[in-house]
């Protein structure tokens, strides 16, 4: 057999039928799969989340269970303008496309402002270190108000007219005024002057030569 011989049986009508007849089998079967799948998972088909931003709560539920979904809070926050147990936030967003059973995770407003208890920073830090701690974890401070004692060292807190300490928890909507060392003393107060004193010397008041009383003895001749 020779090379074109061998070149024409395997490029003959017959072997390429066999091919193409394989190739497609593989397609459909391959079509037929993915069919299969789609059919299985419901692809194409959900449902669309709802905006729940502003509702209640309940509101929100009684939505979610109507277009066969889930609610879960998973967290809490404050917003002063909004009602309380209205959603904040969701997950899945707006408009997300979802299947049946699926649960979305909400964030409801609390009824109060969250409390954070004060950090150790009365006659513990200065001004500038307490200010920072403080609005860091999201307190307002007021003008702070200036008392006798060292510059700019914090001996106090005061919040609502009322005296506060280390760890008191107070809601972070409350401002805070930090009461801080002036750096000079009232001039109102009374000080108390005193005389300093001295160790007395033992020699004050002596003249350098002994003085003694002259005794006389009796008159001569006189026993």
């Amino acid at each position: 057999m020779n090379v074109k011989e061998f070149f024409g049986k395997v490029a003959s009508h017959y072997l390429l039928l066999h091919l193409l007849a394989m190739a497609v089998v593989i397609v459909l079967l391959c079509m037929g799969v993915k069919l299969v799948l789609d059919i299985y998972t419901h692809h194409g088909e959900g449902i669309e989340v709802p905006e729940l931003k502003g509702m209640t709560y309940l509101k929100a539920r009684l939505l979610l269970e109507e277009e066969g979904l889930n609610i879960v809070v998973s967290d809490s926050g404050y917003v002063k303008t909004m009602q309380a147990d209205c959603i904040l936030a969701q997950t899945p967003g707006f408009g997300t496309r979802v299947k049946s059973g699926h649960t979305i995770y909400v964030t409801v407003n609390s009824p109060s402002s969250p409390t954070f208890a004060i950090p150790d920073i009365v006659d513990n830090s200065s001004y500038r270190e307490a200010e920072a701690k403080l609005m860091a974890m999201g307190f307002k401070l007021t003008q702070p108000q200036l008392v006798v004692g060292e510059k700019d060292w914090v001996y106090g807190i005061v919040c609502r007219g009322r005296r506060v300490s280390n760890g008191d928890r107070i809601p972070i909507d409350y401002p805070l005024t930090l009461m801080i060392g002036k750096g000079n003393y009232d001039e109102s107060e009374d000080v108390e002057f005193v005389d300093p004193t001295y160790a007395i010397d033992p020699t004050e008041g002596m003249s350098e030569v002994d003085e003694f009383e002259e005794v006389k003895g009796p008159p001569t001749g006189v026993e």
